[in-house]
């Protein structure tokens, strides 16, 4: 087969193309004809191809996405936000922390252990590529129905894939979610976060600019795996059959990333680049014109040059692989030469693929002949703009009407059928102890982590002498957002931020990962639109802005789409991470106080969904401001030494919490039920802007006071006592009792 120059392109205009193979529309590749005033070659269409996929260009999502810009609230702790590899934020001392959330869904399901690994690799290269060295990283993950034969199929590998790069790079893993729900049978979840520590000084940021300055490839060769991986499959909806096309999902190899990070950090650490990007999604073909189009414009790159483990690729191939382990700098000419000593020193390859050149083209020469002639904003940038229809669905009214009242669905009516319904709740799948995935994982690896998971954020101190911290929790409830996905999001952003708190650290910023199914069902897409506005409102409310994140649509299988799962992840800072408060209860004699209100909010409760298989009526309310003011008093507290324990009431709700709190701490409880509200609520009910704290006796006054003063709700319901569950009047249950039906569950599940 004859190469595809730009001459030839010229020359033979109604050459036949497969560019809807390539997953581009009619519409679309009459554009790129017009931007470029002839046919594409077959390398340009590889790159439009890619970069104007879902997954790259957000063409279906940016219309909405803009809003986290345009309600932005004021942060004087933004350093760096939405638009670069992640967002950066000021957290003191001199110190910036970058964080970001991104998702591998659909490479996962296809191959899970190499899809869920270097899903993990490729968050990591975005926080390395912003000039921070990782620190940690976190998982929120969702599966099919737990007892379904294709779970077992796919969370074993997904578990070990995250577990097995994350521990080889020695990044401890500090926390996530695990949910399941048969929405997402057949198209798991698997987003992957991770948190980088820097001076201000050491940003980086993705551009070229300086002509003449050298284009430097380096870290693994490139290869067959991955060609259009996760651009085209996170852009298609699967079925039995397609997508049409299903590529290679990338292989990793966490020991060159290894190599891959401490290199480009003394790189950083010597000054050597003007501009560095990752390769990730649509590998070259977003690193060139993601970096040209950012810079001054033109850039040169010889394709030959490039190093391969497959040397039959064809230049398209090479330009859409998306092989793992690369980084693409940009190199002063005089650096150019102690950089790749560096590299050599790491054993990391590095080549000089080519320079940034003063015009407005990315040209890219395959063996001397020009195969790529582009303008590279059409590219990164420019790529369609889709205003999808979008509609209220017909059935939201009806879900909406089938609320879990006492008429619809039984309730316990005596302290028996309360303790039954408590061991089942806390026995069920998503509510049992993950402790067999967890343990999978390093959590303490690199010796700063402070707080992790089963806690209610990840906490990992950053300076050892002035014991400066940072917290991060990530949150998401499908089933709220089914029932209302404006409500759903601010939900979800609500208790990662309550997480953060709860541990005692001031809530900063936010970062995202969208799921939803197909962008072409006007349901979805409403609930998409519904979803963006609330978490873009409540941020504004909260004062933490979006920093960055990630869309993931196409989340279905055949025309059945998941539940619209925004996850929010929230990061927070706290000076003294001595003073940071854990879950357990620890202390005998330490005073339980419930904050905040509770009412009867059952509709997408775990009691509902475990008891009745039941998912109807309206998620909890929202108070913003209420979610603020207990952020306050909670991080007051923490750092005033007046609590022992705190932990949020959200899944479960405060039966849920208790259970954990005790069974971390290793004591037991006697709880006594207000006389103004039934035991059933006052123990399920999952009402939003709650915790549960434990009070030093000595600390009463003061934190009473403090509440008091505040305006918020503070209910003495109990004392940290024993070794069971006491709620007086209803039932006992011995924590014994309790570690048996929450523990075990998943590997009973999975063997």
């Amino acid at each position: 087969m004859s190469l595809d120059t730009v001459k030839n392109a010229e020359q033979t205009p109604d050459a036949a193309q497969p560019w809807a193979e390539l997953g581009l529309k009619e519409d679309e590749y009459a554009r790129i004809r017009e931007i470029l005033g002839r046919r594409p070659t077959g390398a340009e269409l590889a790159m439009y191809s890619v970069m104007w996929s879902e997954h790259c260009s957000y063409k279906s999502s940016k219309v909405h996405l803009k809003q986290f810009g345009e309600k932005a609230p004021q942060n004087d702790a933004m350093l760096v936000g939405i638009g670069e590899n992640a967002g950066v934020v000021d957290v003191g001392q001199g110190y910036a922390v970058t964080f970001k959330v991104e998702s591998h869904n659909h490479p996962s399901y296809i191959e899970p252990y190499q899809g869920a690994a270097t899903g993990i690799g490729g968050i990591v290269r975005d926080i390395l590529a912003m000039g921070a060295r990782p620190v940690a990283v976190m998982d929120p993950l969702r599966f099919g129905a737990a007892d379904h034969p294709d779970t077992r199929r796919v969370l074993p590998g997904i578990v070990a894939g995250i577990g097995g790069y994350g521990n080889c790079l020695g990044l401890p893993n500090i926390g996530g979610e695990v949910v399941f729900d048969s929405c997402y049978q057949g198209n798991p979840l698997v987003n992957a976060l991770c948190v980088g520590v820097m001076k201000h000084e050491d940003i980086h940021l993705a551009q070229a600019s300086g002509p003449g300055n050298k284009v430097i490839l380096y870290g693994a060769r490139t290869g067959g795996d991955g060609i259009g991986g996760v651009s085209v499959l996170a852009s298609e909806t699967f079925d039995a059959t397609g997508p049409a096309k299903r590529p290679a999902v990338q292989v990793g190899d966490p020991f060159q990333e290894k190599l891959l990070i401490e290199c480009t950090l003394e790189i950083f650490k010597e000054d050597l680049v003007a501009g560095i990007q990752d390769l990730g999604g649509a590998g070259l073909s977003c690193a060139t014109s993601e970096l040209a189009s950012a810079g001054t414009g033109g850039m040169r790159i010889e394709l030959d040059t490039v190093p391969l483990r497959d040397h039959t690729l064809s230049p398209e191939e090479i330009l859409m692989s998306e092989s793992q382990e690369r980084m693409c700098a940009i190199v002063e000419p005089g650096k150019v030469d102690r950089f790749l000593e560096i590299c050599e020193k790491w054993d990391v390859i590095a080549t000089v693929i080519g320079e940034v050149t003063d015009g407005e083209r990315l040209e890219i020469f395959w063996h001397g002949e020009l195969v790529v002639d582009v303008p590279p904003r059409t590219v990164a940038h420019e790529g369609p703009t889709y205003h999808r229809p979008y509609a209220r669905p017909s059935w939201q009214d009806a879900l909406q009407a089938d609320a879990p009242t006492a008429e619809r669905l039984a309730r316990p009516s005596n302290g028996a059928e309360l303790k039954d319904a408590l061991l089942k709740v806390v026995g069920s799948p998503n509510q049992a102890s993950k402790a067999w995935i967890t343990d999978q994982y390093d959590r303490y690896v690199l010796g700063n982590t402070v707080l992790a998971t089963p806690e209610d954020s990840g906490m990992i101190r950053i300076d050892e002498e002035t014991n400066l911290g940072v917290s991060v929790a990530t949150d998401g409830n499908g089933r709220y957002a089914k029932l209302d996905p404006y409500t759903g999001a601010q939900l979800a952003l609500a208790e990662a931020y309550r997480n953060v708190a709860a541990g005692g650290a001031k809530p900063l910023a936010v970062s995202d990962c969208l799921n939803f199914g197909s962008p072409e069902d006007p349901d979805v897409m409403w609930q998409f639109a519904e979803a963006t506005r609330g978490l873009a409102d409540a941020c504004q409310v909260l004062g933490t802005p979006v920093t960055g994140g990630n869309v993931s649509l196409y989340n279905q299988t055949g025309d059945v789409a998941i539940h619209p799962t925004p996850v929010v992840a929230v990061l927070g800072v706290i000076d003294d991470v001595t003073r940071r408060t854990p879950v357990g209860f620890a202390e005998e004699g330490q005073l339980l106080y419930l904050l905040g209100d509770t009412a009867d909010e059952l509709g997408g409760s775990a009691w509902s969904q475990v008891v009745h298989d039941h998912l109807g009526g309206l998620p909890p309310k929202v108070d913003l401001e209420r979610e603020r003011l207990l952020g306050e008093i909670l991080i007051a507290a923490s750092r005033d030494g007046m609590v022992d324990a705190a932990h949020d009431l959200s899944d479960g709700g405060l039966a849920q919490a208790l259970v954990e709190s005790c069974l971390k701490g290793g004591k037991g409880a006697r709880v006594v039920v207000p006389e103004d509200i039934d035991p059933f609520v006052f123990l399920f009910s999952e009402s939003a802007g709650r915790a549960v704290v434990a009070v030093p006796r000595s600390e009463e006054l003061r934190f009473n006071d403090m509440c008091g003063a505040r305006g918020l709700p503070a209910t003495r319901i109990g004392v940290v006592d024993g070794e069971a569950l006491e709620v007086q009047g209803q039932f006992t249950v011995t924590l014994a009792e309790l570690r048996d039906a929450h523990t075990g569950v998943i590997e009973a599940l999975l063997a």
